[in-house]
């Protein structure tokens, strides 16, 4: 459970480079998809309990419409059933990641566009680095997914590696 030198010594002499063990790559994965599932149905619940709420500290921008905020709240849960899903099911893990990274990277790049726009102006800078670092978390969860499923293909029908 700890962790594994690659395999093969370099030309200078230097110690083989560490990677994580697959139990601990696999154990991140999990916690990841756990935590985004939880937020997920967490703000799809707020936007659905207390749309006025969510709109003041979390959404205020533009004129309130709690249609929008319903309709924002839709793609929330459902999102947070799909992380649930995926926390069971390893074969939706890919898809589901890469589908949301996708919609992180346009949420942040839609906050860039609007950064000035911002009130109070911090928020504008504040909330494009929190979203670029979801995006962040989201890709290197992604990437994490993606070499989990190719050991798993490799060991062929069956085998999980674990």
């Amino acid at each position: 459970m700890s962790a594994q030198p690659l395999s093969g010594a370099r030309a200078s002499g230097e110690a083989p480079a560490v990677r994580p063990s697959r139990w601990t790559s696999q154990r991140v994965l999990g916690l990841g998809l756990v935590a985004l599932a939880a937020y997920h149905l967490a703000l799809g619940l707020f936007m659905v309990v207390a749309p006025h709420t969510f709109y003041v500290r979390v959404g205020a921008f533009g004129p309130e419409n709690h249609h929008y905020i319903g309709d924002n709240a839709t793609y929330a849960l459902a999102v947070g059933l799909a992380f649930v899903g995926a926390v069971r099911w390893s074969s939706w893990r890919v898809p589901v990641l890469a589908l949301t990274t996708v919609q992180f990277a346009l949420h942040t790049a839609n906050h860039l566009r609007d950064i000035s726009r911002a009130h109070p102006r911090y928020e504008g800078p504040l909330d494009f680095a929190l979203l670029l670092a979801g995006t962040a978390l989201l890709a290197g969860l992604l990437w994490a997914a993606v070499g989990q499923e190719r050991e798993r293909r490799a060991l062929g029908p069956g085998r999980s590696g674990a």
